[in-house]
């Protein structure tokens, strides 16, 4: 097998080998069910373990550890906060909700299960950049909206919206808001103290900690139902046995992001938006050029496809993904880039670079220089390209 490349880090991480130590006890050693305090001596380690960890992830949010659920994930986070929620209020006080046209599919997915049954939601359009219009959130409240829910960052383009604002609108309004924030949680600074969001989507593979663990922040107060029936656990909230080397591993993994890295890949993604966008013509970026997370890079090439390219990069030792959802057996680009008003060729022919702790400044050089001569070869054989001289043709 080459040796890979990895560049798709908004799909999973590699598991850091620090998260795999620090979970190893709980697999062979500390392995018994969390008990309480009048449980048997195995048992109460373990339930130490797991208050532990609840209390590392919460305080990195700001908040108690009485706030924080653990979950099987960011897609079990995003539908317990929205069918919670629509279970606890939907009767009570109306059935609409709100969320952008860009969220990723967990939260998409879970208002369109809604609406079948019964209740209403607005899709709210973005601006070119991935950004929400308070104006038009604003007046898309009303009476009956019991919960907005827009994301942190997005898993595609990368553009952070102004969640304070957002926020602060859902307060005045009088309606719970709910942020997806599985590709920001320890890249972008956030804290529930500052920022009153009823309730936050956080998960562990995103920043080289385990799969299969994630989080919901409920504030203290906020009317949500739990929606899985089982068991007592996570405050009677979400039934099932605690994964506790997950969530031991996910705070491990929470307490290894530093301010360095961050600023290490916000600099290698600014090299690879830099370099696509000056030295290869016919260059859209996708998503704010400054105001996105500091490993994602979004590229749009025209003329040519983007499945042409990442298995032209594969055969080279490069893992990226494209914008189109080729992986789910269809051909249709991807609802992000129509979103902020891309057509299908521009769809069709993104890439998305997203950085992680393994990746270097010299595997960033080589990729950017590969693509662009992938680029340019595919560009010669296609009947959609122009066969003038591609200097006179600018990047945007």
């Amino acid at each position: 097998m080459q040796k890979c490349t990895y560049m798709d880090n908004s799909a999973t991480t590699r598991l850091d080998e620090r998260v795999l130590e620090a979970m190893t006890p709980y697999f062979f050693q500390t392995y018994a069910v969390a008990t309480s305090e009048f449980g048997y001596s195995l048992g109460i380690e373990a339930r130490e373990a797991l208050d532990k960890a609840r209390a590392t992830i919460a305080s990195h949010l700001g908040a108690s550890p009485e706030e924080f659920i653990f979950t099987s994930g960011d897609t079990e986070s995003n539908n317990m906060a929205l069918k919670g929620v629509a279970l606890a209020l939907g009767q009570k006080k109306g059935k609409h909700l709100i969320v952008s046209k860009i969220e990723d599919f967990p939260v998409l997915h879970s208002a369109q299960a809604l609406e079948r049954q019964g209740f209403r939601v607005t899709y709210l359009p973005v601006d070119g950049d991935g950004f929400v219009d308070l104006d038009m959130l604003a007046k898309a409240i009303d009476k009956e909206t019991i919960l907005v829910s827009i994301q942190h960052a997005n898993q595609e383009i990368g553009t952070i919206q102004d969640i304070a604002a957002i926020a602060e609108l859902c307060k005045k309004k009088g309606t719970l808001f709910h942020m997806d924030a599985t590709h920001s949680f320890t890249r972008v600074p956030v804290s529930v103290k500052d920022v009153p969001v009823d309730l936050v989507t956080v998960s562990a593979h995103t920043i080289h900690g385990p799969r299969g663990i994630g989080g919901l922040y409920v504030r203290k107060k906020t009317p949500i139902a739990k929606w899985m029936d089982g068991g007592f656990q996570e405050f009677d909230m979400r039934a099932g046995l605690e994964n506790i080397p997950a969530a031991v591993g996910f705070a491990a993994a929470v307490e290894l992001v530093t301010d360095e890295e961050n600023t290490r890949l916000a600099t290698m993604r600014d090299l690879i938006m830099n370099y696509l966008l000056t030295e290869v013509p016919s260059t859209t970026l996708n998503g704010h050029r400054t105001k996105r997370t500091p490993q994602n890079a979004n590229v749009s090439f025209h003329f040519v496809e983007g499945e042409s390219i990442t298995l032209h990069l594969d055969m080279r030792g490069y893992a990226v993904s494209t914008g189109s959802a080729c992986f789910s057996r269809s051909l249709e680009g991807s609802h992000v880039i129509y979103g902020i008003g891309g057509d299908h060729e521009r769809a069709h022919g993104s890439i998305r670079f997203t950085l992680g702790r393994y990746n270097t400044m010299e595997e960033v050089d080589g990729i950017v220089t590969t693509i662009a001569g992938i680029v340019r070869d595919l560009r010669k054989i296609s009947p959609l390209a122009p066969h003038d001289d591609p200097k006179d043709r600018k990047s945007k």
